[in-house]
């Protein structure tokens, strides 16, 4: 899969910021088009052991739309060498949603690392977008919250500052269908989505069989059932854990790599954003009037 980009675009990396008690600094990738002003910001979390450099499939088509994209590496990438014997391997699923707030506290920093970007920037349009865990993290910030032992709500991480959500192959309900390697070690996978209320969409493959949960791959579709803000769900058709390929172009972890699937992705979700965060009213409505996606199909509330 390739892309030819239309719209120049810049990108810098690695942005640094300084956080002392996480055992490593927090780097940052930022990405924005060269020309325009009143630029919306999407801050996007990666999968499981990935770094500020995956989705480039996804970050190209939304810059070349006039987004600026910001993504933090995580302490789970493969880039940092961590081990589940590092003390802080247990509470990565929380020091991710910590290091995505404060990538939105440092906006500013962030952006100004990019030259000429500083006052071409609309911090009010903000949108978080994740993968996988990524979804699981910026979950949190739309409002979702994790069960305790005793079935309660943990603690409220919701960022009123964030607007859209897009949550791509987002894991789902534990109802007992956990794999016991999942139910050991992913505390964070026993969600509740009835305060997730910030207008997200949900992006999910037929054919993603996770080896979390005994579940099927509706398993990823329960966050659009089970939360009042998830207003869209976009079924792709044969699609995996990969979407058809958004972490990468040919990749050789894509098992269904698909152009074709990794497009309606593409169009899905930046239409979406420029409808919820007040940019074009009509984009999504115009974007649903087209006949049936021969790759997918749409649901909406």
């Amino acid at each position: 899969m390739s892309t030819t980009l239309s719209t120049p675009v810049i990108s810098v990396r690695p942005v640094t910021l300084a956080a002392p008690t996480r055992g490593d600094d927090l780097q940052v990738r930022i990405t924005a088009p060269v020309t325009g002003t009143d630029l919306p910001v999407i801050v996007f979390a990666h999968g499981f052991s990935q770094s500020m450099t995956a989705a480039d499939p996804l970050v190209d088509h939304w810059t070349a739309n006039g987004f600026v994209v910001v993504q933090p590496t995580f302490l789970d990438s493969a880039t940092l060498g961590l081990t589940p014997a590092d003390p802080r391997y247990p509470t990565i699923w929380q020091t991710r949603v910590d290091d995505l707030e404060q990538v939105i506290d440092e906006l500013d920093t962030i952006i100004a690392a990019v030259p000429g970007l500083t006052g071409r920037v609309d911090r009010e349009r903000l949108a978080v977008a994740g993968h996988s865990w990524g979804g699981q993290s910026i979950g949190m910030l739309l409002g979702a919250r994790v069960l305790d032992a005793d079935g309660k709500p943990g603690e409220d991480r919701t960022d009123h500052r964030v607007k859209a959500g897009v949550l791509l192959a987002t894991t789902g309900l534990n109802r007992g269908d956990l794999t016991p390697f999942a139910q050991e070690n992913f505390a964070f996978m026993t969600p509740d989505f009835t305060q997730l209320t910030t207008p997200s969409i949900v992006v999910a493959g037929d054919n993603d069989q996770s080896q979390l949960s005994t579940r099927g791959p509706d398993w990823f579709t329960d966050i659009y059932h089970h939360s009042p803000g998830a207003q869209h769900l976009v079924t792709l058709h044969g699609g995996e854990h990969t979407l058809g390929g958004i972490q990468d172009y040919s990749s050789t972890l894509t098992s269904d790599e698909s152009p074709e699937r990794v497009d309606l992705v593409r169009r899905t979700t930046t239409a979406f954003l420029r409808t919820a965060l007040g940019i074009d009213a009509k984009a999504w409505s115009e974007l649903t009037a087209t006949p049936a996606e021969p790759v997918g199909h749409i649901d909406s509330k």
